[in-house]
């Protein structure tokens, strides 16, 4: 029995009624009762709804993140991703953290942060599941040049594998280091948000196997909502929570994240930019280095006619001299 198989059991097993305890297992039963999603922190008791032309997306909580990597499982899974290395990838030696970081064969990464003193005394730990951001203003796909990155009925980016030639402008483009090329495939690719599984009204993988709903999916008006009034009950709590990914950058991410220290902390930018920022300045530059090519060739083709121009003229005097002496 794999992991959506048990899943699928447990959204099916029914729900104690309120102000009771879980029935226990009957004698004989190998499924045991549902546990309760955690719906104190806002999440979702029942299978989220949406509709197709609805943006949806993900909300991550890192305050929630176990570091039990289920949705690193669950993504591999469904996806049918490749092992690292075959399956013989070495430990990193950073933390437990033996993934590293999105490419095209892992698109989800849940990170590791150690915070400790030099004696060890006095420390904590930060994890976040790290993953695409499917921003409304996306770099990867405003440089793609075959149209293999499309943006979804969802309001989601996906790259179609058959579209793209693996040139690797997207991910030059992509600010947060999400995109890469999967060695099977030999083309860019990244986090769908399981478009497949959206199609069909499914969650995707990644949030149904969070066991702490650290990552909660849904349309992303009612994310937005559900985050701050989590940043709102964390703050109330003297924890310094705040949203990373709000409207005011690149328009605002389809998976954005509850942060309780600097974005470099959890490796990622405090202001991510389009490619298209450096159209202005890097287009003035190549005309203004036009124009002085141009000045430099211009007076430089001057300078050689000036040179030439006494010899030129001694020549035709010497000419006109013998004929008239003829």
């Amino acid at each position: 029995m794999n992991l959506f198989e048990l899943l699928r059991l447990a959204q099916q097993s029914p729900s104690p009624a309120p102000g009771t305890s879980p029935s226990p297992p009957t004698s004989g039963s190998s499924v045991q009762p549902p546990i309760q999603p955690a719906t104190a922190t806002g999440a979702p008791s029942s299978p989220v709804a949406f509709q197709p032309g609805q943006p949806v997306g993900f909300f991550t909580d890192s305050t929630l993140c176990i570091g039990c990597k289920a949705c690193e499982v669950a993504c591999k899974q469904w996806n049918q991703l490749p092992a690292n290395e075959g399956g013989t990838n070495a430990l990193t030696g950073d933390s437990y953290d033996n993934t590293g970081r999105l490419d095209g064969i892992n698109w989800r990464h849940v990170k590791f942060i150690e915070q400790f003193s030099e004696d060890r005394q006095d420390g904590r730990w930060l994890m976040l599941s790290d993953v695409c951001k499917h921003c409304v203003q996306a770099g990867c796909l405003e440089v793609c040049p075959t149209g293999a990155i499309t943006r979804t009925e969802f309001d989601t980016v996906v790259i179609q594998s058959n579209v793209c030639n693996g040139c690797r402008d997207c991910i030059a483009a992509c600010p947060f280091g999400v995109i890469e090329i999967n060695p099977v495939t030999h083309t860019a690719q990244k986090c769908t948000l399981c478009y497949d599984r959206l199609q069909a009204g499914l969650t995707p993988a990644c949030a149904q196997a969070c066991p702490t709903a650290s990552i909660q999916f849904g349309p992303i008006e009612e994310l937005r909502r559900r985050a701050d009034a989590r940043v709102a009950t964390l703050q109330a709590q003297n924890v310094p929570a705040y949203i990373y990914g709000d409207e005011k950058m690149l328009g605002g991410l389809n998976a954005f994240s509850l942060l309780i220290d600097k974005p470099e902390v959890y490796g990622l930018p405090e202001n991510p930019k389009m490619p298209s920022r450096n159209l202005w300045p890097t287009s003035l530059f190549s005309v203004g280095g036009a124009v002085v090519v141009g000045l430099l060739g211009f007076l430089s083709f001057r300078k050689s006619r000036m040179a030439d121009a006494p010899d030129g003229r001694a020549s035709r005097g010497a000419t006109d001299g013998d004929a008239d002496a003829v």
